[in-house]
């Protein structure tokens, strides 16, 4: 189950959870497009900074999005901190940290989703919604592509 760190910070949701599966593994689920695929969206991510991609998935026109993310790899360690730029619709543009740190056999994951603007409404409710998926829907999935890995 995640451990939500986020509790009344209104710019950020923060997310951490165990993984039993070495940070190698964690890390492709992360970064093999097709593995983010499964448990994100569609996408054509390049493990390389600088690399601008996009995510696409379902419009959502009650909060501006028009179903496209508009990302950028700014910093890459491999194994350790992978940290991207995301943009869509009028009011997203924020950035997402995911960091690993080796926890016994397996690994402890980080998110950061940071950027959010505590004075308006439209991103408050996006931080809601999407925290609610980070915590209930992507760490469950990401732990599964990474249970499937070799």
């Amino acid at each position: 189950m995640p451990h939500d760190t986020t509790a009344d910070d209104l710019r950020a949701i923060r997310i951490d959870q165990f993984i039993a599966h070495p940070p190698a593994k964690v890390w492709r689920a992360l970064t093999d497009p097709e593995l983010v695929a499964r448990w994100l969206m569609p996408n054509d991510f390049k493990p390389e900074v600088g690399h601008r991609f996009t995510f696409t998935t379902t419009p959502r026109p009650n909060a501006g999005f028009d179903g496209t993310v508009h990302c950028e790899v700014l910093q890459l360690e491999p194994e350790k901190l992978l940290r991207i730029s995301w943009r869509g619709g009028e009011h997203a543009d924020w950035t997402v940290t995911w960091r690993l740190e080796p926890e016994g056999r397996g690994t402890r994951l980080f998110l950061d989703h940071e950027g959010f603007d505590p004075d308006d409404e439209v991103q408050q409710f996006s931080r809601r919604i999407m925290g609610g998926g980070w915590r209930s829907h992507h760490f469950a999935r990401i732990a599964a592509v990474v249970a499937d890995l070799p």
